[in-house]
């Protein structure tokens, strides 16, 4: 079994590096091809913070291409391609990639902030979520299958025919959150390097623990490339970014995190290490419930992080200090991981 772990950390370290290298040495020639292509860039809302209609407007989208391209690369290369789960988190990427491709596409064109409909991309979310979940659930044994292990007490609840739907909204919920928080120079890449290190951890745990649990090895060596990704593309898009991911990246990249969370049945802990996404996605809820009741609003701007803008803290600081939250968020989820009884044991 340490032989085992050994090659399989071995794969993780050429899988990160790999994805990193292909977004150092092709970062600024893509985004060369993405001016040329993208005249105006990303439409910028007119409703979100000002500052952003001039220091923002003009800058490339789509981004994620090429973070999806080194992910991929690095999976064929470092990853078991007889394994399902390496299969079921590539069609992840590309289904809600192209879903997301589709989206920046069409904003582009034809120069409008809102392109696919919210109903439709909703549709197509959940869809495929449908299907990853199924495989998600036949990869286990027994009451497990169906039940949801609480950290730190390390207690499973059964939900029975619940925890399909839970897991559709985990896959989508998860999606949506990513796509929330890319609204800031570095934010989303800097927020997704400790969630994927987590599950890195994970299942790297897992597999020196538990013989059965080998084919969970390539989730480890599919976060690595990741991480490699979303490290190199944030050499270009810290602030101030010479191009964003886009919804190519945004809906992917938040569709792998929680594909990677299921299959690994920390659904739950996702919240712990996703902190920061959840805090976005509920300051949109809040908004929008309260101001539908009220005609008030909760926030000066939802997401939050334009929230803090709108009180006047530099772009800059705001990134940094979600960055410092979602490292603390991984440190205290890594706690309840490695004190955790592995339910499929």
């Amino acid at each position: 079994m340490f032989f085992s772990n050994l090659n399989i950390i071995n794969s993780c370290i050429l899988s990160f590096l790999t994805s990193l290298l292909i977004m150092l040495l092709c970062g600024s020639k893509f985004i060369e091809l993405m001016h040329s292509w993208q005249v105006e860039g990303q439409p910028i809302r007119k409703c979100g913070p000002k500052s952003h209609l001039k220091t923002k407007k003009g800058t490339p989208t789509m981004g994620g291409l090429l973070i999806l391209f080194a992910i991929l690369i690095s999976t064929l290369l470092f990853a078991n391609l007889r394994s399902g789960i390496t299969w079921v988190c590539i069609c992840v990427m590309l289904v809600f990639g192209a879903t997301g491709f589709w989206d920046d596409y069409v904003k582009i064109k034809k120069h409008t902030p809102d392109a696919m409909t919210a109903k439709i991309k909703l549709l197509i979310q959940l869809s495929v979520a449908l299907g990853i979940a199924i495989y998600a659930v036949s990869q286990y044994q027994g009451a497990i299958k169906y039940s949801v292990i609480i950290p730190y007490i390390n207690v499973p609840v059964y939900l029975w025919y619940f925890y399909i739907p839970l897991l559709m909204f985990v896959i989508a919920g998860t999606s949506n959150s990513v796509n929330l928080s890319d609204g800031l120079d570095g934010l989303a890449a800097g927020l997704l390097i400790p969630a994927f290190m987590f599950f890195l951890a994970t299942t790297i745990i897992f597999v020196s623990s538990f013989a059965q649990l080998a084919p969970f090895g390539n989730i480890s060596v599919i976060s690595a490339a990741t991480m490699g990704a979303c490290l190199g593309f944030l050499w270009f898009n810290a602030f101030p970014a010479k191009i964003f991911m886009g919804d190519t990246g945004s809906l992917s990249l938040g569709a792998l995190l929680g594909t990677v969370a299921i299959m690994t049945k920390q659904e739950a802990l996702l919240a712990v290490v996703g902190f920061i996404f959840v805090i976005e996605s509920l300051s949109v809820i809040i908004q929008v419930f309260w101001y539908k009741r009220t005609k008030t609003r909760v926030f000066l701007m939802a997401p939050i992080h334009h929230h803090f803008e709108q009180l006047g803290l530099p772009e800059t600081r705001i990134v940094m200090r979600f960055w410092i939250i979602a490292w603390i968020a991984f440190l205290i989820g890594l706690c309840a991981l490695i004190t955790q009884g592995f339910g499929g044991n």
